[in-house]
């Protein structure tokens, strides 16, 4: 059974709007290569409508001598959208109804992970359905001060550190989903 995981590059203030506006100038060695070995231990994508049609418009034509864009064109991709009709990048599939059962059913036949890039509307709403497994975070030395934040104001998500790791000036983190709390009384 595969994990499902989100993956962003996010601003100190927890921006994750736009990243090729304002990442490229971190970019070094190290991210290429967690970058590299995050799409090789993926099975699948799992994207909303506008990060799907921004990668559907970019990646196709992309190439690389180490297979990154050559793995990310070829695998699954698994699209949640209402108003799509088709998805034309090569192997996606349309998600449009049944959301949450859809993706439960989609873990338990991957074996490796899943992973969402982008994509926050989607986080959103598989947040509070329970189904992310783990978030990988790359955390750039920013602040924006404005544009879509990874968790929105009134967000409440209770979160275990799992790594830490820096990348140049860029830190990793890895979370997962807190162990639900005992109360005093069950006890």
């Amino acid at each position: 059974m595969g994990a499902l995981f989100v993956t962003e590059f996010l601003t100190l203030d927890g921006v994750m709007e736009a990243p090729h506006e304002w990442s490229f100038p971190y970019w070094n060695d190290e991210i290429a290569q967690f970058k590299l070995e995050e799409v090789f231990a993926t099975d699948a994508l799992l994207l909303g409508r506008v990060t799907y049609e921004g990668f559907a418009a970019a990646w196709p034509s992309r190439t690389d001598d180490e297979g990154f864009a050559d793995r990310f064109n070829t695998m699954p991709k698994y699209v949640v959208s209402k108003s799509l009709t088709k998805a034309d990048w090569n192997n996606s599939h349309l998600i449009q109804a049944n959301v949450a059962g859809e993706i439960a059913k989609l873990k338990e036949r991957t074996e490796q992970d899943i992973a969402i890039h982008g994509s926050g509307q989607l986080i959103q709403s598989l947040l509070r359905e329970g189904l992310i497994d783990r978030y990988q975070l790359l955390v750039y030395p920013l602040v924006l001060g404005r544009g879509q934040r990874l968790f929105p104001e009134g967000s409440e998500v209770k979160l275990e550190l799992v790594e830490a790791k820096p990348l140049g000036s860029v830190v990793l983190l890895t979370y997962q989903p807190a162990a639900a709390e005992t109360r005093e009384s069950e006890t």
